[in-house]
């Protein structure tokens, strides 16, 4: 699938934060595509799990596992961001593809 430019900006958007992603998200709601949608909900996703697992580690407050928490994250946004630059729609691993059932009203 290639990409329209105005769904590429929506997509990239969509991973820059929570501003980025809510900008990304109105965008993509006036003018609905499955490019855009893909990776809205697929940022959507990484964000809620980010913050899942910042809570848990909080809690926990054991530095190692706050460290791996981080970077798996982090690997996440990443291999995400990567997927919206190249103008792809690859899941993220593990969690993708549950991200576009569970928000498919995203």
């Amino acid at each position: 699938m290639t990409a329209h430019k105005n769904d590429k900006a929506i997509a990239l958007l969509s991973y820059l934060f929570l501003l980025g992603w809510m900008i990304a998200l109105f965008l993509n709601n006036s003018n609905r595509s499955v490019f855009g949608s893909f990776h809205v909900r697929q940022s959507f996703g990484i964000m809620c799990v980010g913050a899942l697992v910042f809570i848990i580690v909080g809690i926990l407050n054991i530095t190692i596992l706050t460290i791996i928490a981080v970077l798996g994250v982090f690997v996440l946004w990443l291999l995400g961001f990567l997927s919206a630059i190249q103008g792809t729609t690859q899941p993220v691993p593990v969690v993708g593809t549950y991200f576009q059932k569970w928000f498919r009203g995203i």
